[in-house]
């Protein structure tokens, strides 16, 4: 059964999100979407996110699954938007999100209101845990290091990584945002390296285009194990957490963290209206 996967780039933020299915099937799933957000007015669209809606309607594609593989830090997710569109649709995300929403309702002073447990979705996933879009079965591989909650997912032959790991030109993701790890990561994806075979197909969620090249979204996992520039190329892992720890070290807060992480751990639902109707986003100062 072919997995066809199609990729939908937000140039904003430099984001892929994936709509999935079995070749002749109905069922679908999302992976990653974007809410589209401009910081300097405050203003949300659903541009990005109407495009997929209306892609699907157009392949005949019912959307059973919103994936997240975590909580990002570099843009809002419009997975709750999207469940207005698909209200027989599952948002889910991994169970690590509990942890997640734990760390930044003090960070943010949301208050003992806010809901730690992940009932913001639909569905937390377990690792190891499978389910089915259509025909396809999918597998939930958790892959903390950038984030406890990061997991990857893979359908048929099709391995989503969420930003733990780039094109093999672009590396891995950070791993100095809170619960994140350097050690941690180094062994999640040497645990892909090690299980999947090297003709799986790996689909990223980020790309920045290195060296000017155009923006990609896919490789394999062997191409990975040879090419990638901090984990392939046999790079142990002392050298992997040297490297990854002193870079961490020199990259300037992602600009949409504080408005991203807010939306994202309500599962993309703004935070709720005050007494005037207004929606509003903290901003906390002198934080580190």
């Amino acid at each position: 059964m072919n997995t066809l996967v199609h990729p939908f780039f937000h140039a904003d933020t430099n984001t892929w999100t994936y709509l999935v299915h079995a070749e002749g099937a109905h069922e679908a799933a999302v992976i990653d979407p974007v809410l589209d957000f401009d910081p300097k007015s405050g203003r949300t669209r659903t541009h990005s996110a109407q495009a997929l809606v209306d892609a699907a309607a157009a392949a005949g594609l019912e959307v059973r699954w919103i994936l997240e593989t975590h909580a990002h830090a570099d843009h809002l997710s419009a997975g709750h938007w999207l469940k207005s569109q698909w209200p027989s649709a599952t948002l889910a995300i991994g169970e690590g999100i509990r942890a997640v929403q734990e760390t930044f309702r003090s960070i943010f002073n949301l208050g003992d209101g806010f809901p730690v447990d992940g009932s913001q979705f639909d569905r937390l996933l377990r690792d190891g845990e499978t389910f089915d879009i259509g025909p396809l079965q999918a597998r939930v591989i958790a892959v903390p290091g950038h984030t406890r909650d990061s997991n990857a997912f893979l359908v048929g032959d099709a391995l989503f990584t969420g930003d733990s790991i780039f094109m093999p030109d672009g590396g891995t993701a950070r791993c100095d945002f809170p619960g994140g790890d350097a050690r941690t990561l180094y062994r999640s994806i040497h645990n892909l390296f090690d299980t999947l075979p090297d003709d799986t197909r790996v689909f990223v969620c980020h790309d920045y285009g290195p060296n000017g090249r155009a923006f990609a979204c896919q490789s394999t996992i062997g191409e990975q194990k040879r090419d990638n520039i901090h984990v392939g190329q046999g790079i142990d892992e002392e050298r992997y957490v040297q490297m990854r720890e002193a870079r961490d070290a020199t990259l300037a807060m992602p600009t949409l963290i504080l408005p991203s992480v807010q939306v994202n751990i309500r599962a993309g639902q703004l935070p709720p209206a005050e007494d005037n109707g207004v929606r509003y986003l903290k901003l906390p100062l002198d934080l580190l």
